[in-house]
């Protein structure tokens, strides 16, 4: 059995990791901020605690079976955070956060404290500097508006659509219309950073205008 002392130190440490962890999902306006990320790994501590504690009170054989239905209310939890929006899955990453820090509550639940204090410092790394990485590399990806004005639309339209095929990437939304007597020639599209540069560049000569804006932030 354990100590009360025990049991708040446990059930602390926890929610401090989450909420360290939520701290910078707030940082960077994802969901998944401080209060729930704290409340995931204070929760995951205190039905791993009550686990163990419930079974030796009253002499069950098995000390993980509320632990082991956590790991499903989870998984649900998470699906909640998974969105899909034109084709695209968005929220994956603030799902896979809410997953480890349960794993992580659990871990301080049941007394690694070592094993749950290393592991929030590795979700970190991979939140901040990898997250960091990516952007320096620009291997980013963001849904950006593309809108090219022409007097010749089917030219361009189709120079477009094979120079994405090359590449492969996927347009969203293609649309061609008519404004006063020029045509417009407008999608969208998941790119990087270095394609958008590329599109641009390939489009980018005299009887062409070229506009591209990013629609609403998509969250991770």
């Amino acid at each position: 059995m354990l100590t009360t002392g025990t049991i708040l130190l446990r059930l602390t440490l926890a929610a401090f990791l989450g909420a360290a962890i939520g701290a910078e999902r707030d940082m960077h306006k994802r969901p998944a901020g401080i209060r729930t990320s704290a409340f995931v790994c204070l929760a995951s501590a205190l039905f791993t605690i009550l686990s163990v504690e419930i079974a030796h009170r009253f002499g069950d054989p098995s000390p993980t079976r509320i632990v082991s239905n956590l790991v499903q209310g989870i998984g649900f939890l998470g699906a909640g955070a998974i969105l899909r929006e034109n084709g695209s899955i968005t929220g994956l990453t603030t799902a896979a956060t809410i997953f480890v820090e349960a794993a992580i509550g659990m871990a301080a639940g049941a007394g690694f404290y070592a094993v749950a204090g290393f592991s929030a410092g590795l979700v970190l790394f991979g939140l901040v500097v990898m997250a960091w990485v990516a952007r320096r590399l620009n291997l980013k990806v963001r849904v950006m508006v593309f809108r090219f004005t022409t007097s010749h639309a089917e030219s361009v339209a189709a120079e477009l659509q094979k120079f994405l095929a090359e590449m492969k990437v996927a347009m969203q939304q293609f649309r061609v219309s008519l404004v006063g007597g020029n045509s417009i020639v407008e999608f969208e599209a998941d790119v990087t950073h270095r394609q958008q540069q590329a599109i641009l560049e390939r489009m980018h000569r005299p009887g062409i205008v070229s506009e591209v804006m990013t629609t609403v932030s998509r969250q991770e």
